[in-house]
């Protein structure tokens, strides 16, 4: 890997004697780690990533792309040094009722905060790239929670929730010196110019979204690069700007992570997983004034009945099924005026449950609904597939199985549905959404 010379001066600074070791890190392959969802019984058998019950490394990369599990939501593939936010949020805000993950595509660290925050807690989560956007809500969606809010916003549109988040995670757009031996380009585009103007951006996020986060509440700042810059000196710069405080977390001396003043930094050489630093910052617990919660125009919205709908949720949550322009959306009782206040002021994506669009008296479900941890699938039809048929189904390739049922049918692989078919006998209309089809051949 040829670095660049400034690079090279300035981790050498960093680290030391440690350089010869750190560089000789980035010349071998990158390891490969998941993060396992509660949706089945799925526990590989492989190492456990230290700081996260829910992580696993892997002995080898497969491909991914053509494992029907990924694709229902059943792990994430998830780097490891990132997967220490379960940590932290385990020892500073496990009880949160609202949470902000601002920079969250393509979705790692949300679906982390989804199993390791409560169901009753609502997690808003943005990104201000459109395209970008999408593809977190696809992977939100396929975890299969509730209780969240995909939306498309910059960051100072969350100011008008002053106080509202009672933790903010704010994985900062960064020079990406952590991924250079997993991103060539990353090696390619680096500069200090660009590390110094992305601290600069840095600072304007977080000085954006600051009146958002509650008195007392939590900011996890992190980036994937080890200069100063971007990581201590921007704390720093945040503890003196809004009068916060550095947080510490408990670390044990095996799992070799680096403690500095400002928080914690992972180094190849060190850790099993790539370059990151995070840090847990508390805002000071004075007086500030709460915005005024509004609703959205509900004209054209109405609450229905869950009997009106074929397609039943588990009872394990109380539900509010609303109406929206003959799309059904499903929301947990306890968020709903929450996620009306949100969705009142920002770009949504996605939020809730989409169960089905009405069409007259037919509901066509939904594939949010195929992908939710709370489908009654007794209330519904069934049909388990194989690898292959699964995944000419996912291909959205014609195929063939016997089933004799009228109607739509869920798309099942090893215990997880994935979406859709309405069988009509003598064929089939395959319902899964063609942007999410693979691509990919066997």
């Amino acid at each position: 890997m040829d670095l660049p010379l400034k690079f090279r001066e300035r981790t050498k600074a960093l680290l030391g004697d440690e350089y010869a070791d750190f560089e000789q890190a980035l010349l071998q392959n990158p390891p490969t780690s998941i993060r396992v969802n509660d949706k089945i019984d799925y526990k590989p058998t492989t190492d456990k990533v230290l700081w996260c019950e829910h992580g696993y490394y892997l002995d080898e990369r497969p491909r991914f792309t053509l494992d029907p599990l990924l694709h229902a939501g059943v792990y994430y593939v998830q780097e490891a040094s990132s997967m220490f936010l379960n940590r932290v949020v385990s020892t500073y805000f496990p009880d949160a009722e609202r949470v902000l993950d601002l920079c969250a595509a393509p979705g790692g660290k949300s679906t982390l905060l989804l199993q390791a925050l409560s169901d009753n807690c609502l997690l808003v989560s943005n990104e201000i790239i459109r395209s970008r956007a999408h593809i977190l809500a696809e992977n939100i969606v396929k975890w299969g929670n509730a209780n969240v809010v995909v939306t498309n916003n910059e960051a100072a549109d969350f100011s008008r929730y002053r106080g509202f988040f009672d933790a903010l995670v704010i994985d900062a757009p960064c020079s990406g010196e952590g991924m250079f031996r997993k991103d060539s380009e990353a090696v390619n585009e680096w500069s200090e110019a660009n590390v110094l103007m992305c601290a600069r951006r840095q600072k304007e996020i977080v000085a954006a979204v600051w009146d958002a986060l509650k008195p007392g509440g939590v900011l996890v700042y992190s980036t994937c690069t080890y200069n100063r810059e971007e990581n201590e000196d921007n704390v720093r710069w945040i503890c003196g700007e809004f009068n916060a405080e550095v947080l510490r977390v408990k670390i044990t001396a095996s799992e070799q992570i680096v403690e500095t003043e400002a928080g914690y930094r992972f180094y190849p050489h060190k850790v099993k997983g790539e370059g990151l630093f995070m840090s847990v910052i508390r805002k000071p617990d004075d007086t500030i004034s709460i915005a005024k919660k509004s609703k959205i125009d509900s004209r054209k919205i109405k609450k229905i009945s869950q009997d009106s709908v074929p397609f039943k949720l588990k009872n394990i949550l109380d539900w509010t099924l609303i109406n929206d322009e003959n799309y059904i959306r499903a929301y947990q009782s306890v968020l709903y005026d929450d996620m009306v206040y949100i969705m009142s002021g920002l770009r949504v994506v996605e939020s809730g449950i989409l169960l089905a669009e009405q069409k007259g008296k037919d509901f066509i479900p939904a594939a949010q609904l195929a992908l939710s941890k709370y489908l009654d699938t007794n209330s519904i039809d069934v049909t388990e597939l194989d690898k292959e048929k699964m995944l000419a189904y996912l291909r959205k390739d014609v195929f063939i199985f016997e089933n004799n049922y009228r109607g739509y049918l869920l798309m099942m692989y090893q215990g997880s549905g994935l979406g859709w078919i309405k069988n009509m006998g003598n064929r089939f209309n395959n319902l899964y959404p063609n942007n999410w089809r693979i691509r990919m051949g066997v």
